[in-house]
């Protein structure tokens, strides 16, 4: 039994290894980081915020991502205006049950969101109604989208500015993706605000 289990785990950094190799090997999905690193830089710059929204795991990530930008990631700094629309139970619950659960996150893009600001979105099958349709809140309202999905996540690239598919389907790794993604556009957009010499060596 116990071998069994370290087989497990072997064949779970081995798959992991690979979709991590693909991704980085993957030109657009490379240059697509890239461009988000960018856009939440402007929309940074230029007075706005980001917000940032998921289900499940991946609101856990929206978390993890607004903590990085609020506090720091490898910098001493000040902090970056990034909101998780995860968090507030009241919020979530009100929302649900007088509107619907898919109108969570819209809702509060209607009211935290101005034109200039920013929306992440994170949605490992691409097909979420909550996320769906923030997206297309945030679109209505001129405010910049983002969009993290999987490899099979075309459904969100109708409202999505910039949209960057993971290659993989299963969720988990899906999310490994989105993070790696997350900290290397953290890392781009901490040294374009505050100044690469300021970065430590080995910085994304």
């Amino acid at each position: 039994m116990a071998a069994l289990r370290t087989d497990s785990v072997a064949r779970f950094f081995s798959r992991s290894q690979q979709v991590l190799e693909a991704a980085g090997a993957d030109r657009t999905l490379v240059a697509t980081a890239a461009e988000i690193a960018a856009l939440i830089t402007r929309t940074f710059r230029h007075g706005g915020k980001l917000l940032i929204a998921g289900n499940g795991g991946s609101a856990a990530d929206a978390q993890h991502i607004a903590a990085e930008f609020v506090c720091r990631f490898k910098m001493e700094r000040s902090p970056l205006p990034a909101l998780a629309l995860t968090t507030d139970t009241s919020v979530l619950t009100a929302a649900g049950n007088d509107y619907g659960f898919e109108q969570v996150f819209a809702r509060q893009i209607v009211g935290l969101g101005r034109p200039g600001d920013c929306f992440l979105a994170l949605s490992t099958s691409g097909r979420s109604p909550n996320v769906l349709n923030a997206l297309t809140t945030a679109r209505a309202h001129g405010i910049a989208t983002i969009g993290l999905t999987g490899e099979n996540g075309e459904a969100m690239r109708p409202t999505c500015d910039l949209l960057l598919s993971a290659p993989a389907a299963e969720s988990d790794l899906v999310q490994q993706i989105h993070m790696v993604v997350a900290h290397a556009v953290c890392g781009i957009v901490e040294r374009e605000l505050f100044g690469a010499a300021a970065a430590p060596e080995g910085a994304p």
